[in-house]
């Protein structure tokens, strides 16, 4: 009975991931806005949205993301229902939501979910980009600190996929508050003795870097990612002078001690395990 219930639970991720996920033939032709080299849809899918000749991240959906780290049929999502409202009556902002939630399946930019690594039980969140460029909203931090909080609770490991920017503006101060409340929530975490996994993707900007996306055990970041509070540009235009070449990139972050690792997508889920071996988790065997 257990495997059936698993068997569904890989099918609904795996249904709610492809909507995370541009369609198109699989004998489409894509070009890298990085390198601008060409290759089929096929391979980009078959690397995982990663360019083959490059090696260029493309963003991908929350669920989709979640698919490719936790073990399959474990999946089960947490808080599904919590969605934004409009505390401020912000001029527009109902409608931009409705359009948000059916473009992407979604009713917030975060996924929280309890699922397995390796066998290991993990709590896990992932944001999506597409969803008000993930930006950080009263909901979001609820659904982030419940996450902390249910973790601490069940004393799981925590990992968390940031890409954000920043706060939401129609909520105001209401949404930088949610910076103290994840904060707070993953300081009462840290005296449980929890393990918090924090992984930058692109990008990861404003209130979320400077809240609970900075606050791992554990800093790891996707190659080529932005990370940082406020723009490049902005700073340059700021202090009047001419930044370092891949200022704020993941690259010149780990140079600078902000980031422990930088990870290819491909070798997250591997990695992550070995963390939890390393943190006393009984991984399976066959878990890779």
């Amino acid at each position: 009975m257990s495997s059936i219930f698993a068997q569904r639970r890989q099918k609904l991720l795996a249904l709610k991931a492809l909507r995370g996920t541009p369609t198109a033939s699989p004998h489409a032709v894509e070009r890298c806005p990085s390198c601008q080299g060409e290759f089929t849809r096929r391979e980009l899918v078959a690397g995982r949205y990663v360019c083959p000749l490059c090696g260029h991240h493309y963003p991908v959906g929350a669920y989709y993301r979640l698919s490719m780290v936790l073990d399959k049929g474990t999946f089960r999502e947490l808080d599904e229902a919590l969605a934004s409202a409009d505390p401020l009556e912000f001029p527009g902002y109902d409608s931009k939501l409705e359009q948000a939630q059916g473009r992407t399946g979604m009713n917030e930019a975060v996924v929280t979910a309890v699922g397995r690594m390796g066998g290991v039980k993990v709590a896990v969140g992932a944001m999506d980009s597409r969803f008000f460029m993930g930006s950080m909203s009263a909901a979001l931090g609820e659904k982030v600190t419940r996450l902390v909080e249910y973790a601490g609770k069940n004393r799981l490991p925590l990992i968390l996929f940031s890409a954000s920017g920043g706060a939401r503006m129609q909520e105001a101060l209401i949404s930088l508050m949610q910076m103290a409340k994840t904060a707070a929530a993953l300081e009462q975490f840290s005296r449980r003795g929890g393990l918090y996994i924090s992984v930058l993707t692109h990008p990861t900007t404003g209130g979320v870097t400077a809240s609970f996306a900075s606050l791992g055990d554990i800093m790891l970041a996707e190659p080529g990612a932005l990370i940082g509070f406020a723009g490049p540009r902005v700073i340059q235009q700021t202090i009047g002078e001419d930044l370092p070449e891949g200022f704020q990139r993941s690259e010149y972050l780990l140079e600078h001690g902000f980031l422990d690792a930088i990870v290819p997508r491909g070798q997250l889920r591997s990695t992550i395990l070995q963390l939890l071996r390393l943190h006393g988790k009984e991984v399976d065997q066959d878990g890779k």
